[in-house]
């Protein structure tokens, strides 16, 4: 899956709320879609399992790129502290491969206790072939009402995992570069002005040019913000509402305000260095981004004078509209420590949880006024109030909805996505063709 929501390793990878969205618009499809298949999967998992009987203290939780991804270790140590009878033995996986491993895994029986979810369209399959465990019961005992992006993980009244992070796109900018070309910061801009004022902020030639904005090479950054601002369906089989934001992709790198989509592929840019050397004015981006760029202030990596707006909005809204999605543990069906386990998902959401990844600058998923204060008092995080005003988008819709059609069309949309922007086809052409395909190869 091709989507915008990417762990820091890949790069070097809704309701009312008081500093955080204020609502979070799920476009989830699951309790349509999913017919769950309760029975635990096949292998060497014992009818004890699921109540964690046998339990030695020590739980497993599959995680990726442990080293390169500080929040695991956060969560691990708090939870340790907490529960100092049980020890966190993490199952370090390959950011590239953690889908694939983790399906083999699941499928053959594993025992890892704790499955950390890394979009919600793997929680679909997963819970699809009942290798999650029902953990319902700690979902309606927790406090949930400050919980942002647990209706995603709704299927059919049933919970098979609780988020404890939500990350959603924001523009980052470089606000030396503004100020020296003398532009306003990008405060709640349309999409004609950011145009406007990429082509304005873009300077230099060659290796000294400076690109008013970088539009990393996602499909997401294009369609995922045209289906959230216009109301659009990715699974639909009718994408021309995708024309508008096509129309200002290709036309920011024609004009060379923006690198073009066949230099950034091949020279498999990094959208962290494009913007910590001063080589973009602005990036969208997801909230994930933050932590590493502190982390990179923190090594002195980069002095990039820094700051976060709202994304660009279509001018015939008065809200403030992104997309995002939640990431979220869950309890293996042939968990080894079940109990521990869910002691483990409950405490990652919880205040406790979301305090030991807020101070390292991760979003969690609690989103409350305590935790943002938490957020923004951190050393390096810009606290001015337009940085704070992009935490408090009015819409955050799903990145990608889930049904069992979603990964055969997520595949379609990729392979038009890169042909429309590297010049192949045009954009009415493009669209037409994935339409089509949508409709004749997955959906009939």
């Amino acid at each position: 899956m091709s989507n915008g929501r990417r762990d820091l390793d890949e790069e070097s990878r809704r309701e009312e709320r008081t500093h955080m969205p204020r609502r979070l618009v799920s476009s989830l499809g699951t309790t349509a879609v999913l017919s769950l298949v309760l029975a635990a999967c096949g292998g060497d998992g014992d009818a004890d399992s699921a109540t964690g009987d046998g339990g030695d203290g020590t739980l497993t939780v599959s995680v990726w790129n442990l080293e390169g991804t500080p929040e695991f270790q956060a969560l691990f140590d708090a939870f340790e502290e907490a529960h100092p009878d049980i020890t966190v033995e993490p199952v370090d996986i390959l950011a590239d491969d953690y889908e694939e491993k983790l399906t083999a895994m699941l499928a053959g029986g594993d025992q890892t206790d704790v499955i950390t979810i890394k979009n919600v369209m793997e929680y679909g399959e997963y819970a699809n072939r009942g290798q999650l465990l029902d953990i319902t019961d700690v979902v309606e005992s927790a406090d949930t009402s400050d919980l942002a992006g647990l209706e995603a993980f709704d299927v059919d009244g049933s919970y098979f995992a609780m988020p404890y992070r939500q990350d959603f796109w924001v523009i980052y900018y470089n606000k030396t570069l503004f100020d020296e070309a003398g532009i306003d910061y990008p405060d709640t801009i349309t999409w004609d002005e950011y145009v406007d004022i990429a082509e304005q902020l873009t300077e230099g030639e060659d290796e000294d040019k400076v690109y008013g904005t970088y539009h990393h090479t996602w499909r997401s950054v294009t369609q995922a913000i045209s289906a959230a601002q216009t109301g659009g369906d990715l699974l639909g089989g009718d994408y021309s509402f995708f024309a508008d934001q096509y129309e200002v992709a290709v036309g920011l790198q024609e004009s060379g305000a923006a690198m073009d989509f066949g230099t950034a592929n091949a020279q498999q840019a990094s959208y962290q260095t494009m913007f910590e050397t001063g080589a973009t004015a602005m990036l969208p981006m997801g909230t994930w981004y933050i932590a590493a760029i502190l982390a990179a202030e923190e090594r002195g990596d980069t002095d990039v004078d820094w700051g976060i707006a709202p994304m660009a909005q279509r001018p015939d809204t008065d809200e403030v509209i992104s997309f995002g999605s939640p990431t979220a543990f869950a309890v293996n069906e042939n968990a080894a420590n079940a109990d521990a386990a869910k002691e483990f998902v409950e405490f990652a959401a919880s205040a406790e949880g979301a305090k030991a990844i807020a101070e390292i600058g991760v979003v969690p998923a609690l989103q409350t006024s305590e935790i943002t204060e938490t957020y923004f008092s951190l050393d390096g995080m810009p606290d001015d109030e337009l940085s704070k005003k992009a935490f408090e988008p009015d819409v955050v819709e799903l990145e990608m909805p889930v049904s069992e059609r979603t990964a055969d069309i997520d595949e379609i949309l990729n392979q038009e996505h890169e042909l429309i922007m590297v010049g192949d086809k045009s954009i009415e052409d493009g669209l037409s063709t994935m339409s089509e395909r949508v409709r004749t190869e997955v959906r009939d």
